[in-house]
């Protein structure tokens, strides 16, 4: 089941796409938000494009596990993507992610442009590979916050 992975923030959202089977996690790229809605239908017409089956968004749960205002607004934009796409929505807990993806990045000795521009679609990489590594329980297919190891980074595509 091919998977779209979301690393939602209010200027920049990244993107990163699972092989065909459902295996794999690689960064897709970058969309520039303007509006929720813009977003949500960008975001719905890629998944259609690429023949994607489930939508991965992080949520941006706080190291003690605590959910506040920022959960509540991941989740509003999950709600109008799921209506714009159709498309079944899991929820994974992406503490730390942007910073792992940064570290990265700068390990692969990419110079501070580069990593700007990559870190969000990796940052949705490392989220998506942990979906994609931890299968949601039968209970809550949709509200899973489990983490995973990240696995190594792959290359990247401008959207």
């Amino acid at each position: 089941m091919r998977a779209l992975g979301i690393d939602f923030g209010e200027r920049r959202i990244g993107l990163a796409i699972s092989d065909p089977r459902g295996r794999l996690a690689l960064p897709y790229g970058v969309l520039e938000r303007q509006t929720d809605r813009r977003a949500a239908y960008q975001i719905a017409a890629l998944a259609r494009d690429e023949e994607v089956e489930m939508l991965v968004l992080g949520e941006p749960v706080g190291l003690d596990g605590s959910r506040g205002d920022n959960v509540d607004r991941v989740r509003r934009f999950g709600a109008r993507l799921e209506k714009a796409s159709g498309l079944p929505i899991r929820y994974v807990d992406e503490s730390l992610t942007t910073v792992e993806a940064a570290h990265r990045l700068a390990e692969a000795g990419l110079d501070r442009r580069d990593r700007i521009e990559l870190r969000d679609a990796v940052a949705a990489q490392i989220l998506l590979q942990q979906a994609l590594d931890e299968p949601p329980s039968k209970d809550s297919p949709s509200n899973d916050s489990q983490a995973a190891e990240p696995q190594p980074l792959s290359g990247a595509a401008e959207v």
